[in-house]
């Protein structure tokens, strides 16, 4: 049985991780800053906290094999031009002090639910959305994934960088597919639910370790 941190575990792709990975008979935590606004499943356990708060990691990772990282960048909607809630660099902050706990306390694992586009994977964006991603504050999102991307790759943890294309909350369209970028064309879209069994399934599977793969539903 593998006991788990969550970081994002409130959030719309996080509350899935929370939820699978109980169902997997996981020990499950997850740092939360408000407990009493999560519906989690029966056996998660809800550390209240930040993860800006490199002490309340450190609370919350006591005991824990591996890290999920669902944390993201929020704005005031989903319109890209909507202003951004988050700090500019909350999700790189966050993972920065989240590798440091792993380091203190040894744990090896962390896969992140990183986005297309970060890195090396900006060049194969069309060119058309590279525009509306420069014009807009979708940017700000971008750029701190590439940050995240930069430090994560950095450490000597085994870490999976999962760069989902568009996510939806929608039923996938298609199986779950899975690829090193340049070697498959993805689709548009995932399911938060089937972002969320990638992440897991590279958990215990031990899978995609020190890669970055693009992650999506396939069109059947």
């Amino acid at each position: 049985m593998t006991t788990l941190l969550v970081l994002g575990g409130s959030g719309r792709t996080g509350v899935h991780v929370l939820r699978q990975a109980a169902e997997r008979g996981h020990r499950v935590r997850a740092l939360v800053r408000r407990p009493d606004r999560v519906e989690a499943p029966a056996g998660v356990e809800l550390i209240p906290g930040s993860p800006t708060n490199i002490d309340d990691i450190r609370k919350a990772a006591q005991g824990a094999d591996a890290v999920v990282d669902v944390l993201n960048n929020a704005r005031a909607s989903d319109n890209p031009w909507a202003k951004p809630v988050s700090p500019p660099t909350f999700m790189t902050d966050a993972a920065r002090d989240a590798l440091t706990v792993m380091a203190e306390q040894g744990i090896p694992r962390i896969v992140i639910a990183s986005t297309q586009g970060t890195a090396e994977d900006w060049s194969r964006i069309n060119p058309v959305v590279k525009a509306v991603i420069n014009r807009s504050n979708v940017k700000a999102g971008f750029l701190d994934h590439n940050g995240v991307d930069k430090i994560v790759r950095a450490s000597d943890t085994d870490w999976t960088l999962a760069r989902a294309v568009a996510l939806t909350s929608k039923p996938a369209t298609g199986p779950l597919r899975a690829a090193e970028a340049g070697t498959e064309k993805p689709g548009s879209w995932i399911s938060r639910s089937d972002l969320a069994r990638f992440l897991l399934d590279a958990v215990d599977q031990g899978s995609w370790i020190r890669k970055t793969p693009l992650v999506w539903n396939a069109r059947q």
